[in-house]
C-alpha cells in the first residue's frame, strides 16, 4: 500500500508539473492564430464577397468563384506555374542530386572534404542573396541596349544582340526560369550532401569490389538511402514554385502582357492595383487549396514508398 500511494503521488506530481509547461505554448499558439488562422479565415470569407477595401464587404456567394473558373488570365497564371515548377523543382532537384553525388563521391575522395565543402558553399551563395538584389543584377545583365548578355552574344557573333530578354513575350518566361534555376540550385545540393553523410562507406566499397561503376552505385545505393530527403526537397520546392512572387514582381510585373504572370502576383494585382479585394482573395484561396492538395499527394506517396520498403 505505501508503494502504491507513492506511485500515485509521483504520477500526480508529474502530471501537475507537465501541465505547467503548456503555458509555454500559449505565445506560439497566439502568434499562429494571429498570423495564419485568422487571416486565412478572413481571406476565405472575402472570397465570397464583393469588397474594394473601403465600404463593408457585400456577400455575393459563389460569384467570384464562377468568374475564376472562366478567367483566362487565371488559367494562364497556372500554366506559368508549371514552368516555375520545372525551373524550381525538376531541374534543380535532378541537377542538384547529380552535383551533390559528384562532390561527395568523386571530388571529396580525390581532392578532400574541404574542396567539396567550398564548392558546395559556392552553389549555395545565390540562396543567401536577397531576391530583389539578384533581380536588379539580372535586369542589368539582360538589358536590351547595353546588357552584358547581349554584349557577350554580339562579341562571339551569335544572333541575339540587342534582344529584349525581359520585354519579349517569347523570351521573358525562359529568362525568369533561368534565373530561378540559378537561385534554387544550391538548396538541393546542400540538403543532398548532408543526406549523403548517412550513407555507409562500406556499401560503396562493397559495390566497387563487385565491379559496380559510379552510375550503378549512384542508382542502387545513393538514391535508395537519400529518398526521404528527395521527397522533402521536391515538396518544399514545389510549394515555393507555386507561391513564387518576388522574381516576377521585380523583373517583369507579370508582363509583357500575361506571359510571366503567376497566381500570387495576379492575386496581388487584384488586391492592390485593381482594388478587387474579394476576387484577389478568391485567387489566393484557390492557390492555398492547390498547395494543400499537392502537399497531401506528396505525403501519401512518401508513406506508400516507405511501406513498400518495410515490406521488402
Amino acid at each position: 500500500m505505501p508503494k502504491l500511494r507513492s506511485r500515485s503521488r509521483s504520477r500526480s506530481s508529474t502530471l501537475a508539473s507537465g501541465a505547467g509547461y503548456w503555458w509555454y505554448l500559449v505565445p506560439g499558439f497566439v502568434l499562429v492564430m494571429a498570423i495564419i488562422v485568422v487571416p486565412l479565415g478572413q481571406n476565405i470569407y472575402y472570397s465570397f464577397t464583393f469588397y474594394r477595401g473601403i465600404r463593408p464587404p457585400e456577400w455575393v456567394g459563389l460569384q467570384n468563384w464562377q468568374h475564376l473558373m472562366h478567367d483566362d488570365k487565371f488559367w494562364q497564371s497556372f500554366e506559368n506555374s508549371i514552368a516555375m515548377i520545372i525551373a524550381m523543382v525538376v531541374v534543380p532537384t535532378l541537377v542538384g542530386l547529380l552535383i551533390a553525388s559528384v562532390l561527395f563521391d568523386l571530388v571529396g575522395k580525390k581532392f578532400g572534404g574541404k574542396v567539396a565543402s567550398f564548392l558546395r558553399a559556392t552553389y549555395y551563395i545565390p540562396q543567401i542573396i536577397p531576391v530583389v538584389v539578384a533581380a536588379i543584377v539580372v535586369g542589368w545583365i539582360a538589358r536590351p541596349q547595353d546588357g552584358a548578355l547581349n554584349e557577350m552574344l554580339g562579341a562571339v557573333g551569335l544572333d541575339g544582340a540587342q534582344r529584349n530578354w525581359l520585354g519579349d513575350p517569347t523570351w521573358a518566361l525562359p529568362t525568369i526560369m533561368a534565373v530561378l534555376i540559378w537561385v534554387q540550385l544550391g538548396y538541393p545540393v546542400v540538403v543532398f550532401m548532408a543526406a549523403l553523410q548517412r550513407v555507409d562507406p562500406e556499401l560503396y566499397e562493397a559495390a566497387e569490389l563487385d565491379g559496380a561503376n559510379w552510375w550503378n552505385r549512384f542508382r542502387a545505393i545513393t538514391l535508395a538511402v537519400i529518398r526521404p530527403e528527395i521527397f522533402v526537397v521536391t515538396l518544399t520546392c514545389t510549394i515555393a514554385a507555386l507561391k513564387v512572387f518576388a522574381p516576377v514582381y521585380a523583373l517583369t510585373r507579370g508582363g509583357p502582357g500575361t506571359s510571366t504572370i503567376v497566381p500570387s502576383y495576379y492575386s496581388y494585382s487584384e488586391f492592390f492595383q485593381s482594388q478587387q479585394v474579394g476576387y484577389g482573395a478568391t485567387i489566393s484561396t484557390a492557390l492555398t487549396v492547390v498547395i494543400i492538395l499537392v502537399a497531401t499527394v506528396f505525403l501519401i506517396a512518401q508513406r506508400r514508398v516507405e511501406r513498400q520498403e518495410e515490406q521488402r
